[in-house]
């Protein structure tokens, strides 16, 4: 699994899980796995970029080059979440 850098940006800014998924509108759960660095959602990855602040083109220095190149896997598993 890829890492990420959303934990390190969010304690940057003295926030808790519950306070990012709040501002996000994602659960504290959904916090964890992107945190861990399971696969996720582009619309949840938005959310997070929103929620800390940061712009969408500040995806690469928060979810490293994987964010905008998901693996064919990671898009079928969104497509079928989207449904």
């Amino acid at each position: 699994m890829a890492g990420n850098n959303v934990q390190r940006f969010r304690e940057s800014l003295m926030m808790s899980k519950a306070e990012l998924a709040r501002k996000a509108g994602l659960s504290t759960l959904t916090i964890d796995r992107v945190e861990a660095g399971r696969p996720c959602r582009l619309d949840t990855k938005r959310k997070i970029l929103l929620a800390l602040g940061l712009r969408i083109t500040d995806k690469d220095q928060v979810f490293g080059g994987e964010a905008g190149m998901a693996s064919p896997v990671t898009l079928t598993h969104d497509r079928q979440e989207l449904s």
